[in-house]
């Protein structure tokens, strides 16, 4: 999958990174589930390549017992078949990184396997959390040694903690989850259940499916699409589903609140997501395409061709040729086989990513005016060479088409988005920004647009306009990248 999402959006590194994806599965009838995790991760690999990790237990053998393996790289790098074949288990949740609070190491990996006094919890963490700085300070006082950078851990304490005192591993997670604020979509595995959260925002997407007498709770619906599963439902803002054979899905709604003041991010219908999933009810393609069409709508130019900037703005400038009338076409190719270029140190090695990974098909632009159409721009940097890529090739206009609005502000809940200072829409206007990425013009989505795209769901804005649904931390929590 490394080849897909990931490539677009983070060709010279100045690029936005999504958090994590989590999946998690229990087979009631007892059989293995290792492999299915794998591809699982596989179909979610775009939501983080840094590392990833497998953790999975048998029911019916000793309880608490866990088998799990991690490691830094891609789903493809870190197992292999041997790896696999070594772990079994019928019930198990796995999980993909890109660090966006604490280091790129193999301890910060996940899941997270905690041994207890009431046995054992293997925990995957998507988001980011705002007050973890205080609860760690807080745990550390009574006694807690933790052994990564990552508020993931804060969240499997607090659930181990709250388990001395409640009847269920479920009721521990809920009280835990009202002690934490900020971003999260939880898939918490006990010796008997397996157990989903979702924050009461609804900031990171969470859904159930299920395959013959599985059940299966993930990030996306592309991941069950890819291992045979039928969706089943989202898992709501602020609601816990317990899974168990002698239950099924057990909801409980006690932390969620008013729907008109959820706030899902943006970006998972921009970018973050596959094309291909469908978060809430509402299909990441189809929000794609509409952010096309008001971009045809709100900012035409007279032009021969649509183009996108692969993958997440191959929808867009497909629907901006759909509004427009203008023809759509192809414009870049991309090497898939490319490592990750940004984690490499230091602005030389950055200088020749986006060329290694995107090549300008000359055929299809000399000589014509064309609508470069791209999910983002966050420095500046990556625009700027596209742009001037497409103008060697003979185009003969470039015009530059964005499918959100200007970054304004950084954001705290998973997505990293640098300091004001590092954004190139940060005390300059459009003009100005046309003329640093050398367009011939430049248009955004507007932002009064974006709840449309969605068919009226609540989001977040922060990033845009600084309201944040959550008051943000007086510290920077948003861990080691590149700034």
């Amino acid at each position: 999958m490394y080849n897909n999402d990931d490539i677009d959006r983070n060709l010279d590194g100045t690029g936005l990174k999504e958090a994590c994806g989590v999946f998690g599965i229990y087979d009631f009838d007892g059989q293995d589930v290792v492999s299915t995790i794998y591809y699982g991760l596989f179909a979610l690999q775009h939501r983080g390549q840094e590392s990833c990790g497998i953790a999975v237990s048998e029911t019916g053998g000793p309880k608490g017992k866990v088998t799990s393996y991690k490691g830094m790289g891609l789903v493809n790098e870190v197992f292999t078949q041997d790896d696999l074949e070594t772990m079994r288990g019928d019930i198990g949740v796995g999980h993909v990184r890109y660090s966006t609070a604490g280091a790129s190491t193999r301890e910060n990996a996940q899941p997270l396997v905690l041994n207890y006094v009431k046995g054992t919890l293997a925990l995957a963490h998507n988001g980011n959390l705002v007050n973890a700085a205080e609860l760690r300070h807080d745990l550390e006082y009574t006694g807690a040694i933790f052994q990564t950078t990552i508020d993931s851990e804060v969240i499997a304490y607090h659930i181990a903690r709250e388990r001395l005192n409640t009847k269920t591993v479920e009721e521990a997670v809920n009280r835990a989850c009202q002690k934490i604020r900020g971003a999260y979509s939880l898939v918490v595995m006990s010796p008997r259940k397996l157990i989903g959260a979702r924050d009461p925002y609804g900031f990171k997407p969470l859904c159930i499916g299920k395959r013959e007498n599985s059940y299966i709770i993930t990030s996306e619906t592309c991941a069950l699409d890819t291992i045979g599963a039928e969706f089943v439902r989202d898992v709501l803002p602020g609601e816990t589903v317990t899974v168990t054979p002698d239950r099924g899905i057990v909801s409980d709604m006690s932390r969620a609140i008013p729907k008109e003041s959820e706030a899902r991010c943006i970006f998972e219908y921009i970018y973050f997501a596959r094309p291909d999933s469908h978060i809430d009810g509402v299909s990441v393609y189809a929000s794609r395409i509409q952010a096309g069409r008001f971009l045809a709508m709100d900012s035409p130019v007279a032009a021969d061709l649509v183009v996108g900037v692969p993958e997440s703005g191959n929808a867009a400038a497909l629907g901006y040729s759909l509004q427009s009338g203008i023809p759509y076409g192809t414009a870049f190719v991309k090497n898939g086989y490319v490592g990750r270029t940004f984690i490499k140190p230091g602005q030389s090695s950055r200088e020749s990513s986006v060329k290694v990974k995107l090549n300008v098909l000359k055929e299809a632009v000399n000589g014509k005016r064309v609508i470069m159409i791209d999910d983002s721009i966050v420095r500046g940097t990556t625009s700027d060479r596209i742009v001037r890529m497409l103008r060697e090739a003979g185009a003969r206009e470039v015009h530059v088409r964005i499918s959100s609005p200007p970054f304004l502000w950084p954001c705290y809940f998973g997505t990293d988005v640098p300091e004001k200072d590092q954004l190139i829409a940060n005390n300059r206007t459009v003009d100005e920004i046309k003329s640093l990425i050398g367009a011939d013009s430049l248009g955004y989505l507007d932002i009064d647009r974006l709840k449309s795209m969605v068919d009226g769901l609540g989001i977040c804005t922060g990033c845009f306009d600084g309201r944040y649904p959550i008051e943000p931390p007086a510290q920077d929590i948003r861990g080691d990248f590149d700034r």
